[in-house]
């Protein structure tokens, strides 16, 4: 561990012993080690926060806000954009999760949104995509993780007239089946490439109707499908709560027909995709029930905080970190 990372620890560990944040403070006992500060407030449920979420407090550097965020209580760190960061910086933020106990979430190994390249594959496409997941394996043993997401593409486009497109691809459409066919055939190749480093592909279903309109993944009942065709260890739903409350609504009924293939889930309120209480959803309903459910079938999850601050700076950061003291189940 270099010098820097263990300085920057103790930092942020007194400033939370001080009381940066009330609502998730350290204890502040002069005797108490700073392994007993870390794990004195720890939250229940391994809500993970990703890089920028805290720089306010914590200032730019990834190293120094994974540091506050473990003495706030977390216990799991998200990093979307982790595969364009340096190999030295994902050596570091490894080294700085081992240090503090945490879990690393999800990163992206591919995501399209506005291209089918699995639902109408193409021979560059599928080499992208499968070159996508041969670097995210190397990316995983960086930062010990297991978990990474692909986003599936498009649907397939057609043209709507001969001189009018509402889409940028144009030609036949290939009919629902056929492209649901060709997304199962590319995910079987994914897993073999990850099935050997015990890896897990998360699928995010999308919704169309405030982010990302098109998308070839929208539904739980869908993403269950596919992940049960694909049949494989290292292909599962990533349970995105603030896309599905979206799309379809009716939480707890479909994260339960869907639990078995879960992999991963995120949170985000609605509308505004904010932290939890800003919106609509009972995410103190919610997170009981993955609780519940983790425990009767010996199971735990990361959940990925992937949505903005409600509130600009200090006081913002403050307030996220107080909702999720206010939605972590009790027991």
């Amino acid at each position: 561990m270099s010098s820097r990372i263990v300085s920057k620890r103790r930092t942020f560990l007194s400033m939370a012993a001080a009381g940066l944040t009330a609502a998730a403070a350290v204890p502040a006992a002069a005797s108490a080690s700073q392994d007993e500060a870390e794990t004195a407030s720890k939250f229940r449920l391994k809500f993970a926060p990703h890089r920028g979420m805290f720089r306010n407090s914590a200032g730019n550097d990834v190293i120094d806000q994974i540091t506050f965020g473990a003495a706030q209580g977390f216990t799991a760190w998200e990093f979307n954009g982790l595969p364009r960061e340096t190999i030295e910086t994902q050596e570091q933020v490894g080294a700085a999760l081992a240090e503090h106990h945490m879990t690393m979430g999800v990163f992206v190994a591919f995501a399209s949104f506005d291209q089918p390249i699995f639902a109408r594959p193409t021979k560059e496409g599928t080499a992208e995509v499968l070159q996508g997941v041969r670097e995210a394996i190397d990316i995983a043993k960086r930062v010990d993780a297991r978990w990474i997401t692909v986003v599936p593409g498009s649907v397939d486009q057609q043209v709507a007239s001969s001189t009018e497109k509402w889409n940028k691809y144009g030609g036949s459409r290939l009919a629902a089946g056929y492209q649901t066919a060709n997304t199962i055939e590319l995910l079987r190749r994914c897993c073999e490439l990850l099935e050997p480093h015990d890896l897990v592909m998360v699928l995010e279903p999308l919704n169309w109707y405030a982010n990302h309109g098109g998308v070839l993944l929208q539904y739980s009942d869908q993403a269950y499908a596919i992940c049960k065709a694909v049949d494989s260890p290292a292909c599962k739903i990533l349970f995105d709560i603030y896309h599905q409350q979206i799309t379809e609504g009716n939480l707890i009924p479909n994260i339960d027909m869907c639990w078995d293939e879960i992999g991963y889930f995120q949170s985000g309120d609605n509308p505004g995709r904010k932290e939890p209480g800003t919106g609509e959803i009972h995410y103190g309903n919610v997170f009981s029930h993955i609780a519940k459910r983790s425990r009767e079938t010996g199971r735990e999850f990361v959940i990925g905080m992937e949505h903005g601050n409600s509130r600009p700076g200090r006081e913002g950061e403050e307030a996220v970190i107080a909702a999720y003291r206010a939605v972590d189940p009790q027991q």
